[in-house]
């Protein structure tokens, strides 16, 4: 058997740290040859919210007066869950000047995503705006104005960021105007949980959240050909059983050994890939995997 190291030093330096290319020192004839993953240890870095996988925007619709006001909410690139994408919509509410200040000093959202433990579920509440501004209560200077009828905000979640969340694709949440005792019932509502008689509309995932659509990473080699999978290069699947920033040490206790395409090389190459295939942008180089290749005859 011989073990191939491939490192930070392997990588195809095009910012996304995703491929990696080992050259042989001389041509080599990998007739006849196995190969598999011994051995990987790098950093949980890789992203689940991105620009790239276009799961980064949501909407809301806030009337003032008569006017309709359009929010679109672009979440950076990084690593959310659920309670940290709930803080930067309050950023944003907060920059908007969405929002307004009660007694206590407490600021008043428009709706906001929290985790539903006991439904598996994330929920959605929306919050009955008043017509004008509560006594002792106060606004910010770029405050857009209150709506001619009382009402909730319309949340709008676009098809991508919805799999996060686990709504429909285009979900949109209802206005409730005047805190309307007739709940509406059409398909867009399916996710309707509840209202109570201020007015606040709860909403629940009717799929699974897939909060982390990245939970593991594929490995091809441009080298194997594995006429079970698709595609025939796939060798291996780490999964991410770490929180983020730590170190992932995976060992399989048993090599899955994939037979290699007979043929004289220069080199193999490793590409790391999301569950759907496609490039995943890792953020942290500093990645170790061994690779051991055996002769067809060789005791396993």
């Amino acid at each position: 058997m011989f073990v191939i190291v491939m490192n930070g030093t392997n990588i195809v330096q095009d910012g996304q740290n995703n491929k990696l290319v080992y050259k042989f020192p001389n041509s080599m004839n990998l007739t006849n040859k196995y190969l598999a993953v011994s051995s990987v240890s790098m950093y949980y870095s890789w992203f689940n919210i991105t620009a790239f996988e276009q799961n980064n925007t949501l909407s809301f619709v806030w009337v003032a007066g008569a006017s309709r006001i359009t929010y679109t909410i672009v979440i950076p690139d990084g690593l959310w869950d659920i309670a940290t994408i709930n803080q930067y919509l309050q950023f944003k509410f907060i920059e908007f000047g969405t929002y307004y200040t009660n007694t206590d000093g407490d600021n008043l959202y428009p709706f906001e995503l929290l985790i539903n433990v006991n439904r598996y579920a994330v929920q959605l509440n929306t919050y009955q705006l008043p017509t004008t501004l509560p006594a002792g209560y106060s606004i910010p200077t770029n405050f857009p104005g209150f709506p001619g009828a009382s009402q909730n905000v319309e949340v709008i979640f676009p098809s991508r960021f919805n799999d996060i969340i686990g709504y429909s694709a285009n979900f949109f949440s209802d206005v409730n105007l005047a805190n309307s005792t007739v709940f509406p019932t059409p398909s867009a509502y399916t996710n309707y949980a509840s209202k109570n008689s201020i007015g606040t509309v709860s909403y629940l995932s009717n799929t699974s959240p897939q909060i982390q659509p990245n939970s593991s990473i594929l490995f091809s080699v441009s080298n194997v050909n594995n006429p079970y999978a698709q595609p025939s290069s796939i060798i291996y699947s780490l999964n991410s059983s770490v929180g983020i920033g730590e170190l992932i040490v995976d060992k399989p206790p048993n090599y899955l050994w994939t037979k290699m395409i007979d043929g004289v090389y220069n080199e193999l190459r490793l590409a790391l890939l999301s569950p759907n295939l496609k490039p995943i942008s890792i953020n942290d180089p500093n990645m170790t995997i061994l690779l051991t290749i055996r002769d067809k005859d060789d005791l396993l």
